[in-house]
């Protein structure tokens, strides 16, 4: 494989992770509205250079954006309603009932509530060359989406697993599609999801702002993508998961963590020349500047979990599909830009794989005290090529982190995390991040904030994740020159004459 010589598009810069649905906004969840715009202005404001996001995906049991009913379909909840109603798809009325204020994002009444919402703006649409494009240009997942959704909704959200017949095996219900509702309205849906996203991914173009993406390495089980495509994982004669995906026993969990996901058939996909999977990179590429792939250890070694286990105790470590898939991404997709999340369980055939991609691999801070001389300290970086987090969204704040260090961890990070005068704890931390040879800093932004009990999600744990905002009055002058002065001084961005 050749050496990829830019993975970025940029040379030793920064940027921020904020999920979308954490923006701040009048209707209940973050989206691609105003809020999002200002939110790039911020960026640009403070010295960033990307934007971390997490995946844009639609949400469904446990709100996870890693356990969606589609990988191609975007989150109809990112939708920007105020468009809706510029275009005299919504009231102001209707408009207005929508906003709601809440700490938390409350995903059971956005399921009840913003469905019938987007229903009204459908019956008004009467269609548009646009749209007809956006079809034919996405038939190839939109049509299979649309249709498994609109048998969701028939079948009152039920796992796929538990329809009929005639529409659990995908070939019956593609013949049978015309006497299904709804199919239409899903593909709007979509069609404004990706209007509203193409737009702002412009405007993020324009003040230098790159998107940076993430790419589950699982897929639900509840999907229209093991629906539509039984063959590419492993599944039995009831097309139920023979085994599924977890880790083993970690500093998260002792029980191991029970994702649930079906693994691949990864012989099937290498048969086919992993055309799925070239599929997917290739749309969110069109979807993404770079794109962090999660779990890539996962491609070097799985972990396979007896389906129906109480938790991922007893399960056995698999040899993954290794370099073939890559090559076939290299060879399909040159241009795209990727970032491997290579934390976890670390064996010499997840090094062996990572460099052979070339791929830049994650340095978090978070762990790099944990042992001695680890190669999460920034003295240890052996190349650029790699991207650095004070933490990530499974992650604690920083704040809470700190708090909760031992006598000897607290002392190790006062010595490799040099303070600085007038600024928080936070900020040592952080800036020992940025004044890293790391060709990439990412730091989320609850840690530039300096907040607690602001996290995103905690492993293992089945509730109370997902659901974290930011206040709409984040965006003040201390914290904006709090941002740039560490990115200033760090060498990862330069003041604007």
């Amino acid at each position: 494989m050749e050496e990829k010589i830019d993975n970025f598009g940029f040379k030793r810069k920064c940027g921020i992770l904020m999920p979308v649905a954490s923006l701040p906004s009048p209707f209940g969840i973050g989206s691609f509205g105003k809020p999002a715009k200002k939110f790039i202005d911020f960026l640009a404001g403070t010295g960033q250079a990307c934007w971390q996001v997490l995946p844009l995906n639609p949400t469904a049991y446990g709100d996870s954006p890693y356990q969606s009913p589609s990988s191609f379909a975007g989150n109809p909840y990112f939708i920007d309603l105020e468009n809706l109603f510029a275009q005299k798809l919504l009231t102001k009325e209707e408009l207005d009932c929508a906003k709601f204020s809440s700490d938390k994002i409350e995903y059971g009444r956005l399921f009840n509530e913003r469905y019938p919402l987007l229903k009204k703006a459908f019956s008004r649409f009467s269609g548009s060359k646009d749209f007809d494009k956006f079809k034919a240009k996405n038939a190839f997942w939109l049509d299979d989406y649309a249709l498994f959704m609109s048998l969701k909704e028939m079948y009152n959200f039920a796992p796929w697993t538990e329809w009929e017949d005639l529409h659990k095996n995908v070939v019956s219900a593609r013949a049978n599609a015309t006497e299904i509702d709804g199919v239409e309205f899903w593909k709007f849906v979509q069609f404004c999801f990706f209007a509203d996203w193409e737009k702002l991914k412009k405007y993020a173009r324009e003040k230098g702002i790159k998107i940076l993406g993430d790419i589950p390495i699982y897929v639900a089980s509840d999907s229209v993508d093991v629906w539509s495509n039984p063959k590419e994982f492993l599944l039995d004669e009831r097309l139920l998961p023979t085994v599924v995906a977890g880790v083993p026993p970690d500093a998260f969990s002792d029980e191991g963590q029970l994702w649930g996901n079906p693994l691949y058939d990864w012989k099937y996909m290498q048969n086919n020349g992993f055309k799925w999977w070239i599929s997917r990179i290739k749309h969110l590429c069109s979807l993404y500047d770079i794109i962090r792939i999660d779990h890539f250890r996962g491609f070097a070694g799985y972990f396979a979990v007896p389906y129906g286990a109480p938790n991922a105790k007893c399960g056995e470590w698999r040899t993954g599909v290794g370099k073939a898939l890559f090559e076939s991404i290299s060879k399909e997709i040159p241009y795209a830009k990727i970032i491997a999340e290579d934390l976890g369980v670390i064996t010499p055939d997840v090094r062996e794989l990572l460099s052979f991609t070339n791929y830049p691999g994650m340095k978090v801070l978070q762990f790099a005290f944990d042992e001695d001389n680890s190669e999460y300290l920034p003295k240890n970086y052996k190349s650029d090529n790699c991207v650095v987090y004070t933490g990530t969204h499974d992650n604690d704040n920083l704040k809470s982190w700190l708090k909760n260090l031992n006598p000897i961890q607290a002392k190790w990070v006062q010595k490799e995390c040099k303070s600085i005068r007038g600024l928080s704890k936070n900020y040592a931390v952080i800036y020992a991040a940025l004044s890293s040879r790391a060709n990439l800093a990412v730091v989320p932004i609850q840690d530039y904030m300096d907040l607690e009990n602001a996290r995103i999600n905690t492993p293992s744990e089945a509730s109370g994740n997902w659901a974290w905002r930011l206040s709409n009055r984040y965006d003040t002058e201390t914290l904006r020159k709090k941002i740039l002065s560490v990115a200033v001084i760090s060498g990862r961005t330069k003041l604007k004459k």
